[in-house]
């Protein structure tokens, strides 16, 4: 059976190599990072959402050419499809942010 997926905005703060680089950027320790990252791998969506300092949502989220996005991630916002989430980024990347809609495997 077939994951489901679920789609969110996130906001991007900086770009690296690496997911657990992205993880660590995001003020995560890097063990949590590195057990997140391998708690991940392989499964659909390829973001992965974590909270950092107070609960904050934040998310690394693989990008097209092969590196990752650290963002403060939206997943109350989440959507059933990837159009839903493009609008609300569209709400939330203002003022020059960029923004981009990430997708996680619905539990």
């Amino acid at each position: 059976m077939e994951a489901s997926l679920r789609y969110f905005p996130a906001v991007v703060r900086s770009e690296h190599e690496s997911a657990l680089d992205a993880l660590v950027a995001l003020d995560l320790p890097r063990d949590e990072a590195m057990d997140l990252v391998v708690a991940a791998w392989g499964q659909p969506g390829g973001a992965i959402l974590a909270a950092a300092d107070g609960g904050r949502a934040v998310a690394a989220v693989p990008l097209a050419d092969g590196r990752w996005a650290a963002c403060n991630a939206y997943p109350e916002q989440s959507c059933a499809s990837p159009a839903d989430a493009e609008r609300r980024l569209g709400k939330l990347a203002k003022r020059g942010r960029r923004g981009l809609v990430a997708a996680v495997a619905a539990r």
